[in-house]
């Protein structure tokens, strides 16, 4: 019955909806791994600048993934690229599933590397599909639509999180990795069969020059995306799950449930965005919007960092700020990838999209080093001051965004 129903549905619909689920899917391993990988290696006894050397492959191939990716996807089609990044993630998930004295770091790192290409070639094609799919004439649906990826995929990180800590401690590490490898391994077949051929491949083919994007526009909301996520990824990714561990001495359903919560929440926000943001005047946002929103955001790092500073209510400031930091984050984010799919050409659409991708994990990466580095040497106070001027920046960026 539900595929028979799906077979009714408009081309366009029924290709959104597959991509949609591929992108869920992978999600919710991606988000699993990262906390499985967190908790086992502090577990063992690693430092929090060495798990966050876990993930330096991940974020650095990430960033040339996004590159050449929205190179390869005009060149070969958004289709291809989606399924490559689906099966990539697989063979990095069977590489962990070797016994625990070969899981030394640089092995580690080594399958993240797989991890994170695969993570953005299938993020990549899921945000450039969505501009094939919506005419060009309909842009507060294109923000919805975009919205609704976004969101509900941040959504299921969360749920990824949680579902992290909980197969670690059902099946410890070598089990989930396996359980995750046979659940993508099925959605892989699946996508292979039903994705539509040639999406999103370019008329004129490419040049690889073309990858380095010449729009001012996209320049910019570029630049502001790094400090953006840079300021996320400096006390969230390492410094916090460790600091919730130590401090509180939360377990790892606690820690994984936690964070698990917090990136639902922030989801559910970014799937909204659009009603805070003018869609009830019937508007779509500027470049301004951006401006304002991160201006609203960078107080908020700044007052956690105060609570730590003061030794004000600790516990209850750091949760109640990190759900505010999470919803006035999610708004940001939402926007941004509304812009880059707007400010984006239509044809060879990837190339945009991947350049802005590259900045995007580019700020991963810087944060996720900062973040093991700083908590380490200074502690979570010092990486929150640190995200805090990283959102005045991407604000300050902001204004030169078309108005």
């Amino acid at each position: 019955m539900g595929l028979l129903s799906l077979s009714a549905l408009p081309p366009q619909i029924k290709q959104y909806l597959i991509i949609t689920g591929n992108y869920w899917a992978f999600t919710l391993t991606d988000g699993a791994l990262r906390m499985l990988v967190v908790l086992y290696f502090h577990q063992l006894g690693y430092s929090p600048l060495n798990i966050a050397m876990l993930f330096l492959f991940y974020e650095i191939f990430g960033v040339v993934t996004n590159l050449v990716g929205g190179w390869l996807g005009a060149r070969l089609g958004l289709n291809n690229t989606m399924n490559i990044g689906l099966g990539l993630q697989i063979v990095a998930l069977a590489m962990l599933t070797v016994p625990a004295d070969m899981l030394t770091v640089v092995y580690v790192m080594a399958a993240q590397a797989l991890s994170g290409i695969a993570k953005d070639l299938n993020k990549m094609s899921a945000k450039s599909a969505i501009k094939m799919l919506v005419p060009s004439d309909a842009q507060g649906k294109l923000y919805q639509w975009v919205a609704i990826l976004t969101g509900s995929k941040n959504a299921l990180k969360g749920v990824g999180f949680f579902l992290g800590g909980l197969l670690l401690t059902l099946l410890e590490f070598r089990g989930a990795v396996i359980a995750m490898a046979v659940m993508l391994t099925i959605v892989w077949l699946m996508s292979l069969l039903s994705l539509k051929a040639d999406l999103g491949k370019a008329k004129n083919k490419p040049k690889f020059t073309d990858i380095f994007s010449k729009s001012p526009a996209i320049n910019m909301l570029s630049a502001a995306r790094m400090f953006l996520f840079g300021a996320r990824d400096v006390w969230f990714v390492v410094a916090l799950p460790v600091f919730l561990a130590v401090t509180f001495q939360w377990d790892h359903w606690w820690v994984g449930g936690f964070m698990a919560s917090w990136v639902i929440g922030y989801g559910i926000v970014q799937s909204f965005a659009p009603y805070f943001t003018g869609k009830k005047q019937g508007k779509v946002p500027s470049g301004q919007a951006a401006f304002m929103w991160a201006g609203y955001l960078l107080l908020i790092p700044a007052a956690i960092a105060l609570a730590l500073h003061f030794d004000f209510y600790i516990q209850q400031s750091l949760i109640a700020s990190l759900l505010l930091f999470g919803a006035v984050f999610a708004i940001n984010s939402s926007l941004h990838s509304y812009l880059i799919v707007s400010y984006a050409g239509n044809d060879g659409v990837s190339l945009d999209v991947g350049f802005y991708y590259m900045a995007n994990a580019m700020g991963r990466l810087i944060g996720t080093v900062l973040s093991g580095w700083v908590y380490q040497q200074y502690g979570l106070e010092a990486c929150l001051w640190i995200s805090s001027a990283f959102v005045t920046l991407a604000a300050v960026i902001s204004l030169k965004l078309p108005k």
